[in-house]
């Protein structure tokens, strides 16, 4: 499991923030036209308060957090990210948590898609925590989760879900309208990584490189 800590343990640091789809053109800006080097993208954010945070403190984490996600997108994605639309950023911001955090892209395929394909598009508060409890019985980091820490993940996924239009404010699953040009970069990963998203855009095409 590529996207967890150590011995297969999942990231659970993903609280701060929603997508960042308002931020994240200024650091794709910067990697690719300045930089090449995410640690001095981190840098330049924090030195001009580029994400404009109310306090130092805030702007570090945003900061951190947002390069963190942002490097798992590759340079064909960033461009994307920088000249498409604003439902392709979105998508690639929420592509950039799944793959960052293995928890969020597990529950994105296993849940979400899953729930999407069986037509049966109601997202409940509990459906994130009932997967979480049964991915506990692999992952120990998870069983000691409070209450309040396990609502303030499934909030956080959730607020992602809907900032990448996938999820209305009642709980309905709503299908990706994925472009072609994001569809064939998603589709270059193995797995392909459609399978984040709730569609029924094959997993594969003929076109595919």
């Amino acid at each position: 499991m590529s996207e967890s800590d150590g011995a297969g343990r999942y990231r659970l640091s993903f609280s701060v923030g929603g997508l960042f789809v308002q931020e994240a053109p200024i650091a794709a800006d910067l990697y690719l036209h300045r930089t090449r080097d995410w640690t001095q993208v981190r840098e330049a954010l924090d030195a001009d308060n580029l994400l404009q945070a109310r306090t130092a403190s805030s702007a570090r984490r945003m900061g951190r957090e947002l390069v963190q996600r942002m490097a798992e997108l590759d340079d064909g994605e960033l461009e994307l990210l920088t000249e498409g639309s604003s439902t392709e950023r979105a998508y690639l911001m929420w592509v950039a948590a799944c793959r960052r955090y293995a928890l969020v892209g597990e529950f994105a395929e296993e849940v979400v898609r899953e729930r999407f394909l069986l037509m049966t598009p109601s997202l409940e508060p509990e459906r994130f925590e009932d997967f979480v409890r049964s991915k506990a019985l692999w992952h120990d980091e998870l069983v000691d989760l409070s209450e309040s820490t396990l609502r303030k993940l499934r909030t956080t996924v959730y607020l992602m879900l809907r900032e990448a239009g996938l999820l209305t404010e009642a709980g309905q699953i709503m299908p990706a309208l994925l472009s072609e040009p994001l569809t064939r970069l998603l589709r270059r990963r193995q797995p392909s990584q459609v399978r984040f998203f709730p569609t029924l855009i094959p997993l594969t095409g003929d076109d595919d490189d």
